[in-house]
């Protein structure tokens, strides 16, 4: 069985000391272990940005893709071979931003692998710009007088997507992290897990202590989380839209197919195994050019 040593690779992290992203590590590797991962069959996809090097700092299989790129990444390898445990790595820009069409496609897909979203607010890699989560007035690199625009609910629109999995976790609290991404990944279906994440060199605004006065784990006060209306409603609670008290936990979770199973091309063996030595491809590529 493999233990946290096996997918910690010999490369240290080069981020700002003090990043969320050390924690969100230290609790994807620990959750790895719980659930029985192996890192010979375990695969880490991510975008561009900070969280873009999680893919070189997990000892498994890794890819780091094009900015917002990373599901659709994800769900080539997935569906390729289902047998692999796919993980996508990305930050809110990432994700909710330049790849938020592939977010809700993914979602409504029900594609079978983990999405942990490294949420910190703002644009850290190329140094503080505002982001599709970033607070309403927040001022910014890109937006000196405040951001105009309402924030993006993430955990509401992947609800209303049709997500099967929806969870928010806290960088500040590594238990709560380990147990969240624990479930996440053992969930059959895509999980989406949204990471309140502390960026201390660009977002001066969502500190530990703002955090420490807001935020409540949702699955202590008896939350049903097969409730998607009451789950919608907590997902509307969000950090960065002026809530006193923010909720984190699982918010809802369904089992339902995957659209994996529902492929016609595995229904013997899985995609990779096919022969294809036999396939024309000219005749193939005479249809489209």
């Amino acid at each position: 069985m493999a233990t946290v040593n096996d997918f910690t690779p010999k490369e240290q992290p080069q981020w700002c000391p003090g990043c969320g992203n050390f924690g969100i590590m230290l609790a994807l590797r620990n959750a790895l272990v719980k659930v029985g991962a192996e890192t010979h069959n375990t695969v880490v996809v991510s975008g561009v940005g900070c969280s873009g090097k999680d893919a070189h700092y997990v000892r498994t299989y890794g890819y780091e893709g094009l900015h917002g790129r990373a599901l659709p990444l994800a769900t080539g390898i997935k569906l390729a071979n289902s047998r692999l445990r796919v993980i996508a790595m990305g930050g809110d820009g990432d994700g909710y931003g330049i790849g938020l069409n592939h977010f809700v496609q993914t979602c409504r897909r029900n594609i079978g692998l983990t999405y942990i979203v490294h949420d910190n607010a703002i644009y850290g890699l190329t140094t503080g710009q505002t982001s599709p989560t970033s607070m309403k007035g927040m001022k910014t690199k890109s937006t000196p007088h405040g951001v105009l625009e309402e924030p993006i609910h993430p955990l509401a629109l992947a609800i209303t997507s049709d997500a099967t999995f929806v969870a928010r976790t806290y960088t500040g609290n590594i238990p709560h992290m380990i147990e969240v991404f624990t479930q996440a990944l053992a969930h059959k279906g895509f999980a989406l897990v949204d990471v309140l994440q502390i960026c201390p060199s660009w977002n001066k605004v969502n500190t530990p202590e703002w955090f420490k006065t807001r935020i409540y784990d949702l699955n202590k006060e008896g939350h049903d989380v097969a409730d998607k209306i009451k789950a919608y409603e907590k997902a509307l609670e969000d950090v960065h839209s002026g809530y006193e008290r923010v909720p984190i936990g699982i918010f809802y979770k369904v089992d339902k197919p995957t659209y994996e199973d529902g492929l016609p091309q595995r229904k013997e063996k899985e995609v990779f195994e096919h022969d294809i030595s036999a396939i024309n491809m000219e005749k193939t590529l005479a249809k489209f050019i």
